[in-house]
């Protein structure tokens, strides 16, 4: 089995790259961990490999908040400094001061 390494962190905002839409890594899978109807669901010319790391985001567009599921190769790093607006962000995560998020010491536990 190939060891797996993720390149965004937990709590790192992220925007996709095809879509217009952002959010806050709240999870991780080394590799796809989803439904095959969630992944048949996605048309075949567009569907990412399943062997690489998929991002679990409290995400966001310019009209609603969700999760959302999203492989590692249509993601990257969000540079715009705009506030996150999800609710659950700071249910979930701290501010880490630097536009980031970190995990809430009490969720170590």
């Amino acid at each position: 089995m190939k060891e797996r390494i993720a390149k965004y962190r937990i709590g790192q905002v992220v925007r996709h790259r095809h879509f217009p839409f952002r959010g806050v890594v709240f999870d991780v899978d080394p590799e796809f961990a989803n439904t095959d109807e969630w992944w048949e669901s996605i048309p075949e010319h567009m569907r990412p490999s399943k062997d690489q790391p998929f991002y679990h985001l409290l995400a966001e567009n310019a009209d609603t908040e969700y999760v959302a599921y999203v492989s590692e190769q249509n993601l990257e790093p969000d540079t715009s400094g705009e506030p996150v607006r999800h609710p659950q962000v700071e249910e979930m995560l701290a501010a880490d001061g630097d536009g980031g998020w970190r995990v809430k010491s009490d969720r170590l536990q």
